[in-house]
């Protein structure tokens, strides 16, 4: 709901440069991911020891506080150190599919995670728009205030939630040090890349965000530029809902690594026509297009993990898959803020393309040079 006008509410705050107000919409972005880099595989290790559901209401509840509180602000400064904090509390998403991935067979891991991205993605779908129109007609004050109650009402959701126990496989470990688990990372390449592929294709996604709705005010104008800036964010959105599932189940038959491997160069390739767009429309068609593609790399990427790690330890190793998103979602907005601010919208475009095709490549080399392991990821 207040992605899409973060910059839009800085540039309220006074007479800025639109130079000013990217480079800070970069930062004042990417900061809530710096403290959530360093905690996620914490909640996560936390997760694994106590259940997930306690870690899930206390980051409602932290998240909650955080942007309540974003719409009382008057300078960027004050928003900047609130999406700082906020950030201890960030990966109720992350979290979720940790919660839900423990508990599914490996065999059907694609579809169900699939499923359970078409709920977060239905949200982003239905978020921006929300969140443009109330930002329009009611100013961004409120809209903070209203997307803070929505993540309560979350919180209390999951508080209503059983969780269930699933114990591990007899014969297997019920607990496992850090030691152990960087080591189980260490020793299979394919799973290392993954997860280090995890921070390019965030740095690449998120390279666009904070600064959209300021190319959609340079193609379409400023009149309610937040209501059409959420239509851009929410065109992904609704190419992730139409696809996100059947690429998990496409990844169940065919393997996980495959599959991750067409959707990196086919995201890359799609995001390319970006850079010589001149209508709000072209926008719109070429984000649900990129929707499509890379809406299925988070679904297949959580269910290889959930492949190869062992149950006593998933919640740990995707900590560390959300801390290296985080890490990327830290860098992206910064390099989209710099590189539109300095070489304009297109380039973000090219650098965006080019970074979701060099994470095809280096996987793909990955995958060429560990043939057993590669082997042993198939479906």
């Amino acid at each position: 709901m207040v992605m899409p006008f973060i910059s839009l509410y800085i540039e309220s705050f006074g007479k800025f440069s639109e130079t000013y107000v990217q480079h800070w919409s970069g930062l004042t972005f990417a900061v809530t991911f710096v403290s959530a880099f360093i905690f996620s595989p914490v909640w996560g290790k936390i997760g694994d020891l106590y259940g997930r559901k306690k870690i899930l209401i206390i980051s409602g509840i932290g998240m909650g506080v955080s942007i309540l509180l974003m719409g009382f602000v008057n300078s960027v400064w004050e928003l900047f150190f609130l999406r700082f904090f906020m950030g201890f509390f960030s990966g109720f998403i992350p979290m979720s599919q940790a919660f839900i991935s423990t508990q599914t067979p490996k065999e059907n891991a694609g579809r169900v995670l699939g499923t359970l991205q078409t709920g977060s993605i239905t949200g982003s779908l239905l978020g921006p728009m929300l969140g443009g129109i109330l930002a329009d007609s009611l100013g961004y004050s409120t809209t903070f205030k209203w997307t803070s109650i929505s993540i309560f009402i979350s919180a209390l959701l999951v508080f209503a939630t059983r969780e269930y126990r699933i114990s591990a496989t007899q014969g297997t470990k019920s607990h496992y040090s850090s030691r152990e688990v960087v080591s189980l990372i260490l020793k299979n390449p394919i799973l290392l890349t993954v997860l280090l592929i995890s921070a390019l294709v965030q740095v690449a996604h998120f390279s666009i965000q904070p600064i959209l709705s300021l190319f959609v005010s340079n193609l379409h104008g400023k009149t309610n530029v937040a209501f059409y800036s959420g239509i851009a964010f929410s065109a992904a959105g609704l190419g992730n809902l139409i696809m996100s599932r059947n690429w998990g189940k496409i990844a169940d038959k065919y393997g996980y690594i495959k599959i991750l491997i067409i959707l990196l160069f086919l995201a890359g390739l799609v995001y390319l026509p970006g850079a010589a767009v001149t209508e709000f429309w072209q926008l719109v068609v070429i984000r649900f297009a990129l929707g499509i593609t890379i809406g299925g790399i988070i679904p297949v990427r959580i269910a290889y993990i959930r492949q190869e790690a062992p149950i006593a330890m998933q919640g740990e190793v995707l900590g560390y898959n959300t801390s290296l998103r985080f890490l990327g979602n830290i860098f992206g907005p910064m390099l989209g803020g710099f590189v539109s601010g300095y070489f304009g919208f297109s380039a973000v475009f090219y650098s965006t393309s080019g970074l979701l095709i060099l994470s095809g490549i280096i996987l793909l080399l990955s995958k060429f040079k560990n043939p057993k392991v590669s082997k042993h990821s198939a479906a």
